[in-house]
């Protein structure tokens, strides 16, 4: 009898642990089967290494790219659509991290916890992804070649409209890039880097100083067009020329780096580094999965050192995908929504066949601080841009020229949003080594802006 007791015990035992192994198995298979599935080594999905399955459509389903069993993936006839949507789509051999093809394969192959990949059809699903080709086009096109990166976003419901990067290439005639002087094609600088900001940082630290400072509101300031913190030629603050007497918005709109640096100390290197986190730079968003690149930021003692950091010019970096999100909260009455990159999937028939949820939402400044922040931006155009520079926008934005160091041509950013109702569309552009942030990279803002109000909102 005792040795009866004995094994049932035994036999008990072994069951619970058969069971907790079968528990931790559909767990797995729940959470990472999706990823098991759309793994290179699955022959039934993959032929000779190229996704066989799926297809990816921009927003209003025009087609971008459709895998098939033969290996050989069809790309949109438009060499102009192909390229600007390079780092979007992906290429065939998932070279680009980033691209659809490779990061969302288990939706293209269409599986599901219940029938794996199995499909009527055998052909996978359709992923139809917010972007708008003919807008990223006209973003490539605005680039001209030029190394760097467009951002569109709603700044309501949070999809990518636009999201361009440069350098790129044709996937369907792919360059041997240890010939060319393509450094970072395969890389979507939209979300993956990092950039030094410039003075497009300068409006954190206004956020940091309207919600902190008393008496912005009869702020003013002489800029000296140098202020000194010690005898070294490097020990200085220096605007291109002095600005005269400077209101709170003036040294905004005149982006007067004398200004920012008084601001900035009076901010402090504690409230600044919390502002800075509050803008959620430092953090990363993730786009149905995909990671953005955190920013950096130091935020030292010494008054020097942290003026610079106020300006957006000691160690900061940024990743424009972030910063455009920072412009979209301004122009939501503070509240920023998390950009997302898949609009639908779908089965061949059109029918929905995965759930779409909302977008998440997070309060990064305070509403009446965006209302001021708001008017101050629009200054900014009206006062140095030139609305005609940007006819029928009613922009906001604000301009960065971001020097790089070692004699390179200082980076040019332009980023900000628009204020009609029936276009809320928050933007980043960002041309490497650029110039003037206004005139280059405002008027690859301008090109890409006026391409999308010339047509319908897009729902």
């Amino acid at each position: 009898m005792k040795k009866m007791k004995k094994r049932a015990r035994l036999c008990i035992a072994l069951a619970l642990v058969l069971l907790v192994g079968l528990g931790y198995y559909v767990y797995e298979l729940a959470r990472d089967g999706g990823d098991w599935a759309a793994y290179p080594g699955n022959g039934d999905v993959y032929t000779n290494g190229y996704l066989g399955k799926g297809a990816i459509y921009d927003r209003n389903e025009t087609l971008l790219m459709e895998n098939t069993d033969t290996g050989v993936p069809y790309y949109n006839e438009s060499y102009d659509i192909r390229t600007a949507t390079l780092h979007a789509v992906g290429d065939a051999v998932g070279n680009i991290s980033t691209g659809a093809n490779r990061v969302f394969a288990d939706k293209l192959v269409g599986y599901s916890f219940l029938t794996g990949t199995h499909s009527v059809t055998g052909n996978g699903r359709h992923l139809i992804l917010t972007i708008d080709a003919d807008t990223c086009a006209a973003a490539n096109g605005a680039l001209a070649g030029r190394n760097g990166t467009v951002g569109v976003y709603n700044y309501k419901t949070g999809e990518v409209l636009c999201m361009v990067s440069s350098p790129n290439y044709d996937p369907t005639d792919p360059p041997d890039l240890s010939g060319e002087d393509m450094d970072g094609a395969y890389y979507n600088k939209f979300i993956s880097s990092t950039f030094v900001p410039g003075s497009i940082f300068k409006v954190i630290t206004a956020t940091a100083a309207i919600e902190t400072l008393d008496g912005l509101d009869s702020y003013e300031y002489t800029c000296p067009e140098v202020i000194s913190f010690g005898d070294a030629e490097t020990d200085r603050i220096t605007c291109p020329y002095g600005h005269g007497t400077q209101s709170f918005e003036d040294a905004l709109a005149n982006s007067c780096n004398c200004a920012f640096a008084d601001i900035t100390l009076k901010v402090g290197p504690s409230v600044l580094e919390e502002y800075t986190k509050k803008s959620g730079i430092t953090g990363q968003y993730s786009l149905n999965g995909i990671k953005t690149a955190a920013g950096t930021f130091d935020f030292p003692s010494t008054d020097l050192a942290l003026a610079w950091a106020g300006i957006g010019q000691y160690h900061d970096m940024v990743n424009p995908c972030a910063m455009m999100v920072y412009m979209g909260a301004i122009a939501n009455g503070g509240v920023a929504v998390n950009p997302t990159l898949i609009k639908d999937v779908t089965f061949a028939n059109g029918w929905d066949a995965d759930f779409t949820f909302k977008p998440g939402k997070e309060r990064l400044l305070e509403e009446s601080t965006a209302e001021k922040l708001d008017s101050m931006l629009h200054n900014d155009v009206v006062a140095t841009y030139g609305e005609d520079n940007f006819p029928g926008l009613d922009l906001c934005a604000k301009s960065g020229t971001a020097e790089v160091g070692d004699g390179n041509t200082p980076h040019s950013w332009f980023y900000g949003y628009i204020r009609n109702e029936d276009y809320p569309y928050a933007f980043v552009v960002l041309v490497e080594n650029g110039g003037s942030g206004a005139a280059v990279a405002g008027d690859v803002a301008n090109e890409v802006l006026q391409e999308m109000i010339s047509k319908a909102p897009m729902d």
